[in-house]
């Protein structure tokens, strides 16, 4: 092909330029000889060792695959990025501890990785081509840790564990996202005890991690007694008497809800056995049950008791109730029993008239006679005993 000058614009070899060069090129160094080696041979053996071209592209080919949406990093690259941070090849940075152990590191990945250093770096003081920072307040193991983890994130879970709490300091004080959510993690997963819950609660509250705030407020609502009984409660009682309000706070909301859902619970106990009840008396009265029936039907001694779990409790009511000689409602306990029993069933009754239990019809009469205020209550109940079927 001809050379293309250093100079030369790339618009010059577009168009109807770059076709017309390309075919004189062709025409002047296409000699005999090339012409025979690059045809493919009609007949012979030589078919069969040289492949065939591929298909031109068309609708059923498949589109090549794009890794801009794919998070995977290889091994290798990591590993790159770790050898960078341990050889110190190019580095401009160096970074002080507490302990005076400097770290060298490079501008360009610690500004990119994290704004915070960019503007530490932007105003450091440079000597001899070297800026110095200086992260402070955590030993120097976890510094180094947090560099690291700049290059590569890549980590020893051993590090991590031994500095969480400083690391988890560093990211939100020097604004690494990453970082954070790995210390969050570890901590929710399998650091948190009875006896450091409290720290790490205070410190999950200054660093903005709510998740594991919410996670450390679930171990103290669940625990109180114990944790409440340990240093840290003591100490951030007479520091932070806001966080110890809230905690509060938090505990006796959860007992107000653990006592208001057992007694849901026990409400909708109560609902079922009523549903119960009034099942087992329209089948004692209609069908009969061992020795009590209606009176056009003859039960033996000997029957089987029947499917339904109230039936038996509620026989021996029917028969306190048929030989009880005061009966009269508020009289006599087990027979107020019966009587409220027995209007609730009224309640339900869709057929009042050919009903074989006893007092249906009267009850029925009655209803129309009572206040609003009654009537509200015993609609409620019947409510909730008619849904009790459904749980």
């Amino acid at each position: 092909m001809a050379q293309v000058e250093v100079g030369s614009s790339w618009e010059s070899l577009t168009g109807e330029s770059f076709d017309s060069n390309f075919n004189m090129e062709i025409g002047e160094r296409n000699s005999p000889e090339v012409v025979t080696a690059v045809e493919f041979p009609t007949s012979g053996d030589h078919n069969d060792s040289i492949p065939k071209p591929p298909p031109p592209p068309g609708s059923s080919c498949s589109k090549p695959t794009t890794l801009l949406n794919s998070t995977y990093v290889p091994k290798e690259t990591k590993d790159t990025w770790d050898k960078i941070f341990n050889e110190r090849y190019g580095a401009d940075v160096n970074v002080l501890t507490d302990e005076q152990v400097v770290i060298p590191a490079h501008s360009s990945v610690l500004g990119t990785t994290s704004v915070v250093l960019r503007k530490l770096l932007r105003e450091a003081k440079i000597k001899d081509g070297i800026r110095c920072i200086k992260i402070s307040g955590v030993p120097s193991e976890a510094v180094h840790t947090f560099i690291r983890f700049l290059y590569s994130a890549c980590y020893e879970e051993d590090e991590i564990r031994k500095f969480v709490l400083h690391l988890l300091v560093l990211s939100h004080s020097y604004s690494v996202p990453p970082l954070k959510r790995v210390c969050a993690h570890l901590l929710e997963r399998s650091m948190l005890t009875t006896e450091n819950v409290i720290d790490v609660l205070q410190l999950a509250t200054r660093c903005d991690a709510p998740r594991l705030s919410l996670m450390c407020l679930r171990m103290v609502v669940k625990d109180f007694k114990t944790i409440s009984a340990t240093e840290g409660w003591k100490v951030m009682k007479s520091v932070d008497t806001a966080l110890e309000q809230v905690l509060l706070e938090a505990v006796v909301e959860a007992e107000s809800k653990k006592e208001e859902k057992i007694k849901k619970c026990e409400e909708k106990k109560m609902y079922s056995q009523l549903n119960e009840t009034m099942g087992a008396l329209l089948h004692i009265c209609k069908d009969g049950c061992r020795t009590i029936g209606p009176r056009d039907k003859m039960l033996k001694g000997t029957q089987v008791s029947c499917g339904f779990p109230a039936c038996k409790g509620l026989e021996a009511l029917v028969r306190h109730f048929s030989i009880c000689k005061i009966r009269v409602p508020g009289g006599c306990v087990h027979c107020k029993r019966m009587w409220q029993l027995l209007e609730l069933h009224s309640r339900i009754c869709k057929e009042p008239d050919a009903c074989k239990v006893p007092l249906c019809r009267h009850f029925t009469v009655k209803i129309q006679n009572q206040t609003k205020k009654n009537e509200a209550k015993w609609n409620l109940l019947v409510s909730k005993v008619i849904a009790a079927k459904a749980w």
